[in-house]
């Protein structure tokens, strides 16, 4: 989705990724044929989560930064999570 300098469409298209690499992490299968392109795959929703909350926080109200912050945290929990079953 293209960058809006709009704060309702930046912070809607955040919580969309967000949501999306949510999913996705929770779709997994660890033992499965395709865990290497799953985990693939959430890195790149990861990665394009981070840079719409990004793009959300440089126009964003206060009550929306606190959402995104949120936001943020939320996707360090699903890398952090992944890096220990990695390891």
């Amino acid at each position: 989705m293209p960058y809006h300098k709009n704060k309702q469409q930046a912070f809607q298209a955040a919580q969309q990724g967000v949501n999306d690499a949510q999913e996705l992490y929770h779709e997994i299968v660890r033992d499965s044929a395709s865990y290497g392109h799953q985990l693939k795959h959430l890195h790149k929703e990861v990665n394009e989560a981070y840079e719409q909350i990004e793009n959300a926080l440089e126009v964003a109200s206060e009550h929306q930064r606190a959402q995104l912050v949120q936001f943020q945290q939320d996707l360090r929990s699903i890398v952090d999570e992944v890096n220990q079953t990695i390891e």
